[in-house]
């Protein structure tokens, strides 16, 4: 079953289609303020993959992994974390960065990101582990989900590893890369097609689908590359 679609919720929240399996990675829907309202409730929700446990990433999971009985994958310290907030354990897939797991057709990668991580839970917040990027593959493509994390030069490894079609990147800057981190981030990876996401949530986010346009214009081995600014609700088809 092959990856066919990518739907953007806003922040770093994404829908991903393969065939009749949907799957969602940092599924921030209820309280984000660039949501949809046709997305905060989706019809169908088989998987939710975690980059790790920030409230803008990790604050609906609860919800969403109760109403729909889905399999949450995570890093270890924040998988546990669910299952202590209510999560049954039989729900979760417990990961670690490098690990790899296979969730029907789809095979769940967790890959290195440089950022924090905490959990608020019902007795406060908690350390959550470290965060990480999500690689999602199917038999003929991967796609790379980022996270939170600034530019690494071992981005390359993931390009070696996973050959990603498209690779999903903070731009926001402050808390992420900026635009310009990114264009670099994306001449790294190698992917050939771009999704700028983690930007125009929040005024302190002041990195631009814009400018990171701009910047890949700039490097000459990105001319090829399709950069995809999706508005929240819109599609990618692959």
């Amino acid at each position: 079953m092959a990856i066919d679609k990518i739907t953007y919720a806003g922040h770093s929240a994404v829908f991903i289609h393969a065939g009749d399996v949907v799957a969602a990675i940092d599924p921030w829907l209820e309280g984000n303020p660039r949501c949809p309202k046709k997305l905060i409730n989706p019809n169908k929700l088989d998987l939710i993959v975690l980059t790790h446990g920030h409230s803008d990433h990790a604050g609906d999971v609860l919800r969403l992994a109760k109403q729909f009985g889905c399999t949450v994958a995570a890093t270890f310290e924040l998988a546990m974390l669910l299952v202590e907030e209510g999560v049954p354990q039989t729900n979760v897939l417990a990961m670690n960065k490098g690990g790899s797991m296979q969730h029907g057709d789809l095979k769940i990668s967790l890959t290195n990101a440089f950022h924090s991580s905490s959990y608020e839970t019902s007795s406060g917040s908690r350390y959550a582990g470290e965060a990480c990027g999500v690689v999602l593959s199917d038999e003929k493509q991967s796609i790379y989900h980022a996270g939170d994390t600034l530019l690494f030069s071992d981005m390359s490894l993931i390009r070696d590893l996973y050959r990603p079609a498209v690779a999903l990147l903070p731009i926001g800057d402050r808390f992420t890369m900026g635009p310009r981190e990114a264009a670099l981030a994306l001449q790294v990876i190698g992917a050939k097609t771009a999704v700028p996401i983690h930007f125009g949530t929040f005024d302190m986010l002041t990195g631009t689908a814009e400018q990171f346009k701009r910047e890949c214009s700039a490097i000459s081995e990105l001319n090829d590359v399709e950069i995809a600014v999706l508005e929240p609700g819109q599609e990618l088809k692959l």
